[in-house]
């Protein structure tokens, strides 16, 4: 009973604080907690892109407004797409993998390291970003994800808010997203749901690949009757999928089929206000540590309290 008490009443301390900090969080700043030769880093990971112009426009200036809330952090980024990294290397412009700015991270001394992905949805380059981060996670004092672009109903919420604004009603707004084939996939739906749900009957939502596809799509564009179109790509850049996928092969398909089709050739990271919404997720994070669910059920064992 006697060792019983602390570990309770730090379980206690837990519940309070998170009830502050957000659901599953508890506030902690990974900068206050700093001590001795402790040394903290941001890490901005980007899926990346071989085209210069959106990269500039999205990944550089997203990096660029990180430091800017952060100025006297140590900032590094990271590629994903290996692909991107090969032919980013052949012209001579070196890009690296998360796993390997981590451990140059590691070999220059830092402990605490918050990482910010500049990922729409919680599908499977989070999950992968997760693993990598698993496998080193014992060589630092801590490491924190920020989430996706889309994660909290909220996140969907303010993200709808950003999109719909100066919208014609008179107009179907179509946002394209890359998708997946697992049940991520649900994601996009929930968004296009979420876009219904507020009043936007002329926005729909479509993968390139997974669901909701250019069919299902088509189909609530048909009943609608609206004839005008503005493709817009939901990726973070404008690269590949959106030049080749949207720009040529969706917007040829429904101007088969009658409609008049505009593309608006920008990735969602050329939005300021989208750029904000990474930045907020990556503010969160630092000031919060998530409580996993094995600390909430050791809090719901001994403290009789359900943490939400």
């Amino acid at each position: 009973m006697k060792n019983l008490f602390p570990i309770l009443l730090m379980l206690i301390i837990m519940v309070n604080a998170s009830a502050h900090g957000g659901k599953n969080h508890e506030h902690a700043n990974i900068f206050e907690n700093l001590q001795g030769n402790n040394k903290a880093a941001i890490l901005m990971v980007h899926f990346g892109t071989t085209h210069d112009d959106t990269r500039a426009l999205t990944i550089d200036a997203l990096n660029k407004k990180a430091q800017a809330e952060f100025p006297g952090v140590e900032l590094r980024e990271a590629y994903t797409a290996r692909i991107v990294i090969k032919r980013l290397g052949e012209r001579g412009i070196i890009k690296q993998k998360p796993q390997d700015v981590l451990a140059q991270l590691k070999k220059e001394g830092y402990t605490h390291i918050l990482i910010q992905p500049s990922i729409i949805i919680d599908g499977v380059e989070m999950e992968s970003l997760q693993k990598d981060v698993v496998e080193v996670q014992s060589q630092f004092k801590e490491i924190r994800i920020g989430d996706p672009l889309l994660y909290s109903p909220e996140d969907y919420e303010k993200l709808i808010d950003v999109l719909t604004k100066n919208i014609d009603s008179e107009t179907a707004y179509i946002w394209v997203g890359h998708g997946t084939y697992d049940s991520n996939t649900a994601q996009y739906a929930m968004l296009d749901y979420m876009l219904k749900a507020r009043g936007h009957t002329n926005c729909f939502v479509g993968t390139i690949e997974g669901y909701p596809s250019f069919d299902d799509m088509h189909q609530q564009l048909k009943a609608s009757r609206l004839k005008k179109v503005v493709l817009v790509p939901l990726m973070f850049v404008a690269g590949e999928h959106a030049k080749n996928d949207i720009a040529e092969d969706w917007k040829n398909d429904l101007e088969k089929e009658g409609y008049s089709v505009e593309v608006k050739m920008e990735g969602l990271g050329q939005n300021p206000e989208v750029q904000d919404l990474y930045i907020s997720h990556l503010k969160f994070k630092s000031a919060h540590r998530k409580i996993g669910i094995i600390e909430k059920k050791a809090i719901y064992e001994v403290t009789g309290e359900k943490m939400e």
